[in-house]
């Protein structure tokens, strides 16, 4: 990806940054300016909480290029807890046994170098398991 449009799309890569309808209060991500829901214009920006749950998931063990010395790693649909679903990688999960309706949280990391090791980094959303109720990635 070209600098310029990952320098456009920083926002709603490093904080979940989307937007809200203000004439049905339906939440969108990624910003669009049309809300699916009514389809009034909706260009006011809301700040995501970050956090969700694991809707379904896959596990990559050829990656495409570039992203093949990560594999191989889960990549989830996460509903978040405002309602929209967004793909990502899971990240952290060490031993943790991955399972529909587990709970989530965004976090911010490396995706990859644009170029050589001299290139640029590029970051991007992840999504880890999250502790609810005292128990990791487990439910109360």
């Amino acid at each position: 990806m070209e600098i310029a449009r990952h320098w456009r799309l920083k926002q709603q890569r490093y904080g979940l940054i989307g937007e809200v309808c203000p004439h049905c209060d339906y939440k969108i991500f990624p910003p669009r300016d049309v809300c699916p829901n009514c389809g009034d214009e909706a260009k006011t920006l809301y700040t995501f909480s970050g956090k969700g749950e694991v809707f379904s998931y896959t596990t990559i063990y050829e990656a495409p290029t570039g992203y093949d010395i990560n594999a191989p790693y889960t990549v989830a649909i996460v509903k978040l807890d405002e309602g929209p679903m967004v793909t990502a990688q899971l990240t952290d999960i060490g031993d943790q046994p991955v399972e529909i309706g587990m709970p989530v949280e965004m976090v911010t990391r490396k995706m990859r170098n644009d170029g050589d090791e001299r290139g640029i980094i590029v970051y991007g959303y992840k999504f880890r398991f999250r502790s609810v109720g005292g128990n990791v990635g487990g439910t109360a």
